[in-house]
């Protein structure tokens, strides 16, 4: 399926905040995305038919253990896990993240390395940085003025001691997509291993673990179309291996040992729906009408994530073009010929205009977006860029549309300032 042929206004009526919100353009996708109605749908009949606790022996809480078997399954499938066991549901990716970083801070021993990029959220540096009162050395991964990590520089700072390298799949500020199996491979060949932060890249393209070869990733349901909560996938041998606060009734095995306390169970239905509204998305651009015995549930996910990945490149280079014209400063990759390099995330600044002024402007006619460091301070510095001001970021989702990009150019057009008049003769 071309761009031109993503069914973007049929797949918007499925989701009701854009219909209830009138004329309000959503481009802040990166910090949350709209949920469809399969997904309020499956969190409303949780709540009603199903709010118990699992691990009894009646049949609503027996309901409950097969609604997180099956959510489990269907995440497997999404990101293409060698079997449901290695996803664990929780809070959210940072509180994933810290768990993984705190048993590998116990686990050290000679090889007490580990490699972090400030290209990243905040969320996969400090949880690291953390590591240093357990003895770890942190080294550093840097970006380039690009905006991108280029794996060669990986290779100079591992070692024969480097125990993790952490990095995104995508940059939540940039948008710049990380050639994450090279990375894979480098780690690799060190004797180390890879641990991947794919919440933003999430919404935009193909996951799988096996080609990417990493060793853990995390990702948050609620960037992926789904209610508040957050998964953990990792080898199964890798989190076999992990210490881990557990209860004493709960096997020390995944996922239960990763899974502390009661998650939410109704949000963990929502991603499941979220899924299944993905593999209808999938059915429809590969022409079938509904499940078939020679589709499984991640072809049918890849199909999707394929057409809104192709769909998204052109909303990118509408945008691209947009903030050229309206003489932006783009932060990342702007070559249109390497659109695929990077996700439909920009970051951006307006000569003489603060950051806050043009999202306040912005949100004066509808259009949602976000100013400051993006929970990125150590990119903004590397940018040049004060973390107190920081940039403009417009993130868009395949629910959004080129109509909306052009509304958000009208509006910085009218904030660009105008040339001075030509000196009279």
């Amino acid at each position: 399926m071309s761009a031109s042929d993503f069914p973007v206004e049929m797949l918007r009526r499925r989701f009701p905040a854009l219909r209830s919100a009138g004329s309000c353009v959503f481009f802040d996708n990166a910090a949350g995305a709209q949920v469809p109605d399969g997904v309020i749908e499956a969190v409303r009949r949780h709540l009603i038919e199903h709010n118990v606790q699992r691990g009894g022996r009646y049949p609503r809480s027996m309901a409950v253990d097969a609604m997180i078997s099956w959510a489990r399954s269907h995440v497997a499938a999404l990101v293409n896990a060698r079997q449901p066991e290695e996803i664990a549901f929780g809070m959210n990716a940072t509180s994933f993240i810290r768990m993984v970083s705190l048993a590998v801070g116990q686990m050290l021993e000679e090889r007490n390395e580990i490699i972090v990029t400030d290209l990243d959220h905040e969320a996969n540096v400090a949880t690291w940085l953390a590591l240093e009162r357990m003895g770890a050395k942190v080294r550093w991964w840097n970006v380039r003025q690009d905006g991108c990590l280029h794996p060669e520089d990986l290779r100079s700072v591992l070692g024969p001691r480097t125990r993790m390298v952490a990095c995104a799949l995508a940059s939540n500020a940039l948008g710049s997509v990380v050639d994450v199996r090279a990375a894979a491979d480098l780690a690799h060949s060190a004797g180390a291993e890879l641990f991947i932060d794919a919440v933003h890249y999430g919404p935009h393209g193909i996951i799988d673990v096996q080609a990417l070869d990493c060793d853990y990733l995390v990702c948050s349901g609620y960037k992926i179309f789904a209610p508040h909560m957050g998964f953990l996938w990792g080898r199964y041998e890798a989190l076999t291996r992990l210490p881990a606060f557990r209860e004493d009734f709960i096997p020390d095995e995944p996922p239960g040992k990763l899974e502390a306390g009661t998650f939410i169970y109704e949000n963990v239905a929502g991603m499941a729906a979220a899924i299944d509204y993905l593999a209808e998305l999938g059915r429809t651009v590969t022409g079938r009408d509904g499940p078939t015995a020679e589709t499984s549930l991640r072809e049918e996910c890849r199909a999707a994530m394929g057409a809104i990945g192709k769909y998204e490149q052109s909303l990118s280079l509408e945008l691209l073009r947009m903030l050229q014209n309206c003489g932006a400063e783009i932060y990342g990759q702007r070559d249109e010929r390497r659109l695929q390099e990077r996700v439909p995330t920009f970051c951006f600044n307006l000569a003489g205009i603060s950051p806050a002024a043009i999202t306040q402007a912005a949100a004066a006619e509808g259009i949602a977006l976000r100013d400051g460091h993006m929970y990125s301070p150590r990119l903004m510095r590397r940018l040049g860029l004060s973390p107190d001001r920081g940039a403009v970021r417009v993130s868009l989702a395949h629910y959004n549309t080129v109509e909306e990009v052009r509304q958000l150019g009208t509006v910085l057009s009218r904030l660009r300032p105008s040339a001075p008049p030509a000196p009279a003769r």
